[in-house]
């Protein structure tokens, strides 16, 4: 685990947020206090289409207008 001042990670920022990227973890100290571990956000999944097919129900009331109450205006 490779831990920072403050002072240097202000400094040495990019290059720490390579090392977090590639799996190193990387603490930020304050006064020798741990206060602050970088870590990489994991990527967004693709979408794929259809992937809810089969776990969705629809009730047969689906497309009925809705109640008068319910409506605007």
């Amino acid at each position: 685990m490779a831990q920072y001042s403050e002072h240097d990670a202000k400094t040495h920022l990019s290059r720490l947020i390579a090392e977090a990227v590639a799996g190193e973890e990387v603490v930020i100290l304050r006064d020798k206090v741990p206060v602050v571990r970088l870590s990489p956000i994991a990527p967004p999944g693709r979408r794929q289409f259809g992937a809810f097919k089969g776990r969705i129900a629809l009730d047969d009331r689906f497309n009925d207008p809705l109640p008068h109450e319910d409506r605007e205006g």
